[in-house]
Parts: C-alpha cells; structure tokens; sequence
C-alpha cells in the first residue's frame, strides 16, 4: 500500500521541482537537445564576418541546407541552430550568432567532436567569406 503512494508522489516531485531539467531531459531523450552545443562554446571554432546579424544567419541557414546538414532545431532570437552533420550521420553540431555591431557578426561552431565542427565551419566559413569577397567586387 506505501509503495503504491510513495512512488506517484516521488514522480510528482521530481516533476515539480524543476520545469526547465525535465524539458531538458525529454529533449534528451529523443535526441534534440542543445545543452551540450551551448555547454561547448567554450571550445567552439569562431570568426567574424562582415554582415549584420540577420543577413548572416539566413546566408549560414541556407549553406547548411545547401550542404546537406539537416536542421534539428533552431532558434533565431537566441542566435542559435543545431544541425547534424547529415541526414544519415547524426554528429550534433550548433551555431551560436553574437552580432559584434551593426554591420559584423562573430559565428561559434561548437560540438563535441572536433572532427564536426571543423567540417562544419570549414563548409560555412568558407561560403560565407566566398559571398564577403563577391560582396566588395
């Protein structure tokens, strides 16, 4: 008989006492969760580039599309998108967007393998500075 109320009540507690880590958890669960991305900025691949905040987050959005890498999640306001590598390779790897000023906009590529941010930076880093340059001729 205890344990038949002892186990909703522990549930409904641990569901109450924290909102936000149970979302988090859920996310996890079924494999969309950007809290590692974030967590790893500290270790992400970054440059600046010369374009105001929203023509560099569609231009960045659109070259991942155009690469192939499959949007898991994305959040503009919060100058995020999370992506794998591929539809078929699941490697999560997240842009961060931090506007430096009105007209240049720092990118973090961060994830937790090297491997993946590299590819991913490297695909539009490179896009991006190839538009910079068609930009000033």
């Amino acid at each position: 008989m205890k344990r038949q109320i002892i186990l909703p009540l522990v549930f409904l507690i641990l569901s109450l006492s924290g909102c936000a880590s149970m979302k988090e958890a859920a996310k996890c669960v079924i494999g969309v969760s950007t809290k590692d991305l974030q967590d790893g900025r500290k270790d992400a691949i970054k440059k600046t580039f010369g374009y105001d905040y929203k023509t560099c987050y569609d231009k960045t959005k659109g070259i991942l599309k155009e690469k192939g890498c499959y949007i898991y999640a994305e959040d503009a306001k919060k100058g995020m998108i999370a992506v794998y590598l591929s539809r078929e390779d699941t490697t999560p790897v997240g842009l961060f967007f931090t506007a430096q000023d009105a007209n240049n906009t720092q990118i973090e590529v961060s994830g937790p393998s090297t491997y993946a941010k590299e590819v991913i930076s490297e695909k539009v880093f490179t896009a991006l500075e190839g538009e910079s340059l068609e930009k000033k001729e």
